[in-house]
């Protein structure tokens, strides 16, 4: 699971958006958002399921193997919105 949480209160935090991807062997997955405020804790954005989640059978796909070695990159940015 990733996701982006802002330093700051829940509105500025909607001035914002941002993205991640998580990729590897010729495969590419994207969540693209608005930032959750460092006021919600990680158990609330989990909980709410907002951010990029990857069920384990997945991520080992994106993997190229099926051992339990997971190797996938993360990448990501954030702009402000005008």
């Amino acid at each position: 699971m990733a996701f982006l949480q802002f330093m700051g209160d829940e509105n500025e935090a909607k001035k914002f958006s941002y993205s991640l991807e998580v990729g590897a062997h010729s495969r590419k997955l994207t969540w693209q958002g608005i930032p959750r405020s460092i006021r919600d804790g990680h158990r609330k954005v989990r909980d709410s399921q907002d951010g990029l989640i990857i069920p384990r059978n997945m991520a080992l796909l994106f993997s190229g193997s099926d051992k339990e070695e997971l190797k996938l990159r993360v990448t990501g940015r954030i702009w402000r919105e005008e």
